[in-house]
């Protein structure tokens, strides 16, 4: 696996993480909510160089917001890879931002090979969207790092009920509810208190919010948190509130579960659907909510009153929460290994795929409508014309292969001669 990135900072280049996992650092400045200036066709040198080099088998991007995603999916088809795509979140139909958004998606699904969701409402989303065969999509939902979102040693005393909130303080993740709901729940259980980490352009009114009720010493502000420091404040809460208007999945639920929290969400999204997890042993099919079972989570509707009356139910629920039980139950409801072994499936499926010629791949981005089905076929032209400049310019036997390694190999102090040997057990 061979992961391609902007630039962080100072952090620019090729990396080897733990594992021997490469990270190319590609020297593209995110320019406006980590994401970097569209190009078009200025990011086809370097890809194309790097598919090359690393004998790319098949290219997968994440996330519908992603410049750098949608640009390297256009490129690998245009060099005839195969590509997955990765929907993490939920879009509307309405608002400028999101039309804008659900066509740019529509031009790079118009010939993607395969695609995955969290979830069956983004799935829903996705095909409503992009206009991408349902049988295109496949759902595989997120998982939790058990080992690292662990529960505290002792548990909490139920005498001070805490709290915790992380998010970003945006709209579309409900700040503007918090403002309404924190109050209320203060004031109708004095033993309550609030941590709400998170940053964004929302948090003034949360502090606005506390100045005005005077809950200074009951609503900690954080602040950002770091991903690392995350566990750290989980374990110091009894209850986590995800008060989101949209969510495709929402993995801090499950982080939060796995810490032993009892959580309150919003029923929004693909949250509260149900979905049928098979046993293979004794061939039994048990329902759960799709992000956590009914006894980790309380559901409420977008609404303060609601969420209030939630909190008041969970509250009450606190005494038969067990948060080492709760953990271990998660070990077995969500894990990344069977997160990548269906990924894998998906792969293997894309790659079965047939080869299509340049002239039915074209008729794919007529279709997209009258007039941007027209520019989509104008740009994929060109980039096919750019892709043979490149080839003309640079052949593909001009191009360095990495020689390949075993990490593992190396660590154990097994690795002897050139780099590109294979060294046995």
């Amino acid at each position: 696996v061979v992961v391609m990135t902007h630039a962080y900072g100072n952090r620019s280049g090729v990396r080897y993480m733990t594992g021997g996992l490469k990270v190319y650092y590609v020297p593209w400045k995110p320019f406006l909510m980590q994401n970097t200036l569209p190009t078009f066709y200025g990011t086809l040198p370097i890809i194309r160089t790097i598919l090359i080099r690393e004998k790319i088998s098949l290219v997968h991007g994440h996330q519908a917001f992603s410049t750098l995603c949608h640009e390297a999916l256009m490129h690998a088809r245009t060099m005839g890879y195969k590509v997955v795509f990765t929907d993490h979140s939920l879009y509307g139909f309405s608002d400028v931002g999101s039309i804008h958004m659900n066509k740019v998606l529509q031009f790079t699904l118009a010939d993607v090979t395969q695609a995955i969701c969290v979830s069956h409402t983004s799935k829903e989303n996705t095909v409503l969207r992009s206009g991408l065969p349902p049988e295109k999509v496949y759902v595989i939902p997120n998982a939790v790092d058990t080992a690292m979102f662990k529960p505290a040693l002792e548990r909490l005393s139920t005498d001070e009920v805490v709290i915790v909130v992380i998010s970003r303080l945006v709209y579309r993740k409900g700040a503007d509810l918090l403002v309404e709901v924190i109050p209320e729940v203060c004031r109708l259980y004095p033993n309550v208190r609030f941590i709400v980490g998170g940053d964004g352009p929302k948090r003034v009114r949360l502090e606005e919010m506390r100045e005005k009720h005077s809950l200074q010493d009951r609503v900690d502000m954080l602040g950002a948190v770091p991903h690392a420091k995350v566990q750290s404040v989980l374990i110091s809460g009894h209850i986590f509130l995800n008060s989101s208007l949209t969510e495709a999945f929402c993995i801090a639920l499950l982080e939060a579960a796995s810490c032993g929290l009892l959580s309150v969400s919003t029923r929004v999204g693909g949250v509260p659907e149900a979905w049928l997890k098979i046993c293979s042993f004794c061939l039994l099919i048990l329902y759960f909510s799709v992000v956590l079972p009914d006894d980790m989570i309380v559901l409420a509707e977008p609404d303060p009153a609601d969420m209030v009356r939630a909190i008041e139910k969970a509250i009450y629920r606190l005494p038969q929460v067990d948060p080492q039980a709760m953990h271990l139950r998660m070990k077995n409801l969500y894990s990344w290994h069977d997160v990548a072994k269906r990924t894998e499936i998906v792969y293997d499926r894309a790659l079965r795929c047939s080869s299509q010629n340049l002239l039915e791949r074209l008729s794919r981005y007529l279709s997209c409508g009258a007039w941007a089905g027209k520019i989509f076929f104008l740009v994929m032209i060109i980039d096919f014309l750019l892709w043979n400049l490149l080839r003309l310019w640079q052949p593909d036997v001009d191009i360095e292969v990495v020689p390949d390694f075993d990490p593992v190999h190396r660590e154990r102090g097994n690795f002897s001669g050139d780099i590109g040997d294979k060294c046995s057990q």
